[in-house]
């Protein structure tokens, strides 16, 4: 599951980062065709999912990955291992549904960087993360969400920012919502962000946390590139092709 040591790394900002993978989702609607395996390690071109995020992670330069696990984390964590190249690895194990932010809140303790590089672990999206880090950090942001553009928002919902890139609305799932920005399932977040989200309980970054950060430092990288969510078995089946020999 991992490659030589010897992999070259893209230096700044984010050789000094952590990075956390939110893992541990159930994946019920992909229980039909990925019964025997948590989602993270659905196999995609002979290698499990999750492998491409940490190829990301990799090539950008950060040094260590908290993966948030949940359903069968423990399969997830005999799979990977301690380390993806030089990519070091740890884990967060929920033992309850938290929902993203609340695995995130759990974490917390293994996440030692003063601002955190969040990843869900169910989409990828090409991104060239140290510009993406760059911006977060020139914009002295409380929270980035990393966007991309897609021709059928009616799926995701909208992200809508004003001329600075300041978050102004989230606009929710619906038909006929047409093309826009959606919300890319990267951001980077102040650990003070992460803080401040309740301890054990269910609580969602999309839904409770961001929404709340609106006015307050939320802003949003239009930087996103082609984007693939594996959250259907219909979407699940474009990923080989989606991952091309490059990857």
């Amino acid at each position: 599951m991992t490659r030589s040591d010897t992999t070259q790394r893209t230096p700044g900002a984010l050789q000094h980062t952590t990075a956390a993978i939110l893992a541990g989702g159930f994946g019920t609607r992909l229980r039909a065709v990925l019964a025997d395996r948590p989602k993270p390690l659905a196999p995609v071109r002979g290698r499990p999912f999750i492998a491409f995020l940490l190829e990301q992670l990799l090539t950008s330069g950060v040094p260590r990955a908290v993966l948030c696990t949940g359903y069968m984390g423990d399969v997830v964590q005999a799979t990977l291992g301690e380390r993806f190249g030089l990519l070091q690895l740890d884990y967060s194990l929920e033992h309850a549904a938290l929902g993203t932010g609340g695995a995130l809140r759990l974490a917390l303790p293994k996440l030692d960087s003063e601002h955190v590089l969040v990843m869900n672990g169910d989409s990828f999206c090409d991104a060239h993360l140290p510009s993406f880090w760059a911006w977060h950090v020139a914009h002295d942001a409380e929270a980035t969400i990393l966007l991309t553009e897609v021709p059928d928002t009616g799926r995701y919902g909208q992200v809508e920012t004003d001329s600075e890139g300041a978050v102004m609305r989230f606009r929710e799932k619906q038909p006929g919502l047409g093309s826009g920005w959606i919300n890319a399932g990267v951001y980077a977040l102040r650990r003070s962000v992460i803080e401040a989200i309740p301890e054990g309980r269910a609580v969602s970054l999309e839904r409770d946390v961001f929404p709340g950060l609106i006015g307050r430092g939320l802003y949003a990288y239009p930087g996103g590139g082609r984007f693939l969510d594996i959250g259907t078995p219909e979407s699940y089946e474009q990923a080989a092709d989606f991952f091309t020999a490059s990857y």
